[in-house]
């Protein structure tokens, strides 16, 4: 077993890269770097580390496309790290699977708890209840907390981690509405430095998979004005 959690910090500006790792190896994380796309895939292949600290624009395969790659061949989480601020890169980043981004400038202790704050849900499933079970079924659906896998219609789905913590709060809550706050809180389990918009953006993304969910009586509904349920009040 690892002494350390290894980050690996992929970033094309070695003075970014470097202060980063001074930052991070001072709470005690193993730090890898890569200065390009191919060669962080090359290195998330070879070692895979326990959270990737992933700059967007880079040479070679850019960061969108190391985080594509990622993803279909797990769920380690990924923090993306953009110069631009604008709305549209935060979403692109959520709705390719990332777990959180960062704007920059950041300041240090900024970086230091967002890297916490996403290992502790990586490793410790916040966001589940502690009464409930690690399956929840419903028809045409099954959520699976252990196996971090969603089937729906006969058919397993590929979903990011995010997305399934989603799915499977509201779906342990039947019929409750939780505000946006409220699931970033739970689902997220920090106070997250981001905006409402993750949780519209995960919403979004989850109905897109589950469309026709209304045929086997349960659905993601809106309360407008308030926020969100599972509803099987169909």
């Amino acid at each position: 077993m690892k002494d350390k959690p290894c980050i690996l910090v992929v970033d094309d500006d070695p003075n970014i890269s470097r202060l980063e790792q001074l930052y991070l190896e001072k709470e005690n994380y193993e730090v890898r770097l890569a200065a390009d796309g191919n060669a962080a895939i090359e290195a998330f292949r070879k070692l895979p580390p326990d959270l990737i600290l992933l700059d967007v624009m880079l040479p070679g395969a850019d960061g969108y496309e190391v985080l594509k790659t990622v993803r279909k061949t797990g769920n380690i989480p990924v923090i993306m790290v953009t110069a631009r601020g604008e709305t549209f890169d935060k979403v692109l980043c959520l709705e390719l699977g990332a777990d959180d981004y960062m704007v920059k400038p950041f300041d240090g202790k900024e970086l230091v708890a967002r890297v916490k704050a996403v290992l502790r849900r990586a490793g410790g499933n916040d966001g589940k209840p502690n009464d409930a079970p690690n399956d929840l079924s419903f028809p045409g659906l099954t959520v699976s907390l252990a196996e971090y896998d969603v089937h729906y219609g006969g058919k397993k789905l590929e979903m990011p981690p995010k997305e399934l913590e989603v799915l499977y709060f509201l779906a342990s809550h039947p019929n409750q509405v939780f505000t946006r706050e409220q699931l970033l809180d739970k689902v997220w389990g920090f106070e997250f430095f981001g905006d409402s918009r993750t949780v519209d953006v995960h919403i979004k993304r989850l109905r897109e998979k589950l469309t026709g969910s209304e045929e086997y009586g349960w659905s993601l509904y809106t309360v407008r004005g308030v926020g969100y349920k599972f509803s099987t009040d169909q």
